[in-house]
């Protein structure tokens, strides 16, 4: 009963996300992208398995990956033994990055490097920084000074990489941290961080995933220097679909390929847990059994969240970006492209868990809506940014080292929790809806404005913009609520004061 009450919430979550970038598509289509009828319906098919996927995703992540996530972190913590907190961390780092679905989407657009080097390579990276934060949390080291730190041998390090690694290698630290890694990296950080007694645990449990999205940035620029290369990139592929019995046989046979991913995806995880709880956390049956139905919802809805992203969604955001980019007035881009990024942030599902957990754990301070608005705003922000880079050609590096110094210059001014759930916000941002539609879109437009050739250079890149702007805007959300709240207190004071000026001799008891 209590599955189904909270499955029908989710169900209503995932419509209200879905939703609006599904007319705004359907708006384009009947305007000035017109796409064929097959195609169409193979979008509205795609959409309806997103919203059923989303749903039961979201449900396995609060019923299984967090609760996974926080034990395993409770209990290492509890331990004391600083050796099996950082063996364990590293171990999860490389098997959850490894789980990432998109993370195999990125693989294959990188050339000359062969992709189980360049997964095994940013796996490593995340599992070494996963280390870091989680070292970070116990010594209550400040984030601040360790995001400038490593974001200044980032970009001294991309100066030595050949340019067209640039986007790549700053798209892997956002594909990387998706659904998969999320819930468990942030539920992870709050079982370390309950051990703690002092009143800025709670704060520092988040920058987890701050932390392990410049992992797989440093991977990859590394990789750059050792795998020199021209890079090009194979556009997407739009399937022929000549009836609507075609169209159904994409979907079915997505199905089991997806299937397959998402079981050698998610094995890891599930063996290293009951192979954990049989030796040390040792779970009563109840919570077991409710966590084993948990992790069934997430394998079935991520299977049908990929299947429709990936077959219903990303060939219609490559043929309706090639249509407008390849139009006379192609300026439109920017426009729609910020329309778009407003709403499709809120069918990320990872951008869910972290909206909960905020909320949860400020205790209603920082309210869900505040971050979705804020969330939305940078995304729209960097969706206008990057389609200037595919109209233009502007290198990204222009946009990305004073936003980043913007980002780093903010975090001395907000409150610090406000740093770590902005930094958490950009790799939470740039999920499988941005790498599996606004890329696709970003890359057709490319093709059509300036050829194949650039769609490297210029399209890549899109998700490195939306895992920038959410690090200003939310850190600007910062800002206002530390000045509000100042005068509050300022109010609050003055009236106590008043109060207190007051003598006994002037109180009239009426």
């Amino acid at each position: 009963m209590r599955h189904q009450t909270l499955l029908h919430d989710k169900f209503q979550e995932s419509i209200a996300s879905v939703l609006p970038i599904t007319i705004i598509v359907l708006l384009l289509c009947f305007t000035v992208a017109p796409i064929p009828n097959n195609m169409l319906v193979s979008f509205l098919m795609g959409a309806a398995l997103l919203i059923v996927g989303m749903a039961f995703f979201t449900l396995g992540a609060d019923t299984a990956m967090t609760p996974i996530g926080t034990k395993v972190g409770s209990c290492i913590t509890k331990s004391k033994k600083v050796w099996l907190i950082v063996f364990v961390s590293f171990l999860l780092g490389i098997i959850i990055t490894i789980s990432e679905p998109d993370l195999q989407v990125l693989a294959n657009q990188v050339p000359n490097i062969p992709n189980a080097v360049l997964i095994g390579a940013v796996a490593l990276g995340v599992g070494v920084f996963l280390v870091i934060a989680m070292l970070r949390i116990l010594f209550g080291i400040s984030l601040n000074i360790l995001l400038i730190g490593f974001y200044i041998v980032v970009f001294g390090l991309a100066m030595l990489v050949p340019k067209n690694f640039w986007a790549v290698a700053f798209d892997s630290g956002g594909v990387t941290t998706g659904p998969m890694t999320v819930p468990f990296i942030m539920a992870l950080g709050v079982g370390v961080s309950a051990i703690r007694s002092d009143r800025h645990a709670g704060n520092d449990s988040f920058g987890l995933v701050a932390l392990c999205s410049i992992g797989p940035i440093l991977a990859v620029l590394v990789l750059g220097l050792m795998y020199p290369s021209e890079a090009a990139y194979t556009p997407v592929e739009i399937p022929e679909m000549e009836n609507s019995q075609e169209m159904i046989l994409l979907f079915v046979h997505g199905l089991p390929h997806y299937a397959k991913e998402v079981a050698i995806a998610l094995a890891p995880i599930v063996a290293f847990f009951f192979l954990f709880n049989t030796f040390y956390i040792k779970m009563p049956k109840k919570p077991l059994i409710s966590i084993s139905v948990g992790l069934i919802f997430t394998y079935v809805g991520l299977v049908l969240f990929l299947t429709g992203v990936n077959v219903g969604f990303m060939p219609v955001g490559n043929y309706i970006g090639n249509l407008i980019g390849s139009k006379s007035f192609n300026w439109i881009l920017l426009p729609i492209a910020m329309l778009i990024g407003y709403f499709i942030v809120k069918a990320e599902p990872a951008v869910h868990v972290l909206n909960k957990q905020v909320e949860d754990l400020t205790a209603g301070s920082i309210p869900a809506r505040a971050m979705e608005l804020s969330l939305s705003i940078g995304v729209a922000t960097s969706l206008g940014l990057a389609m200037i880079r595919v109209l233009t050609g502007i290198s990204v590096m222009y946009f990305l080292v004073p936003g980043y110094v913007l980002a780093l210059g903010l975090s001395f001014f907000t409150p610090k929790i406000f740093t770590s759930i902005a930094f958490d916000s950009g790799g939470v941002a740039s999920g499988p809806m941005t790498a599996t539609f606004l890329l696709p879109f970003a890359m057709g437009a490319c093709e059509a404005i300036g050829g194949p050739e650039r769609i490297v250079s210029d399209a890549f890149g899109v998700v490195a913009m939306v895992a920038m702007t959410p690090l200003i805007t939310i850190q600007l959300l910062g800002v206002e609520y530390k000045f509000r709240t100042r005068k509050e207190s300022e109010a609050r004071e003055r009236v106590q004061a008043k109060i207190e000026a007051y003598t006994d001799d002037d109180i009239i008891e009426l």
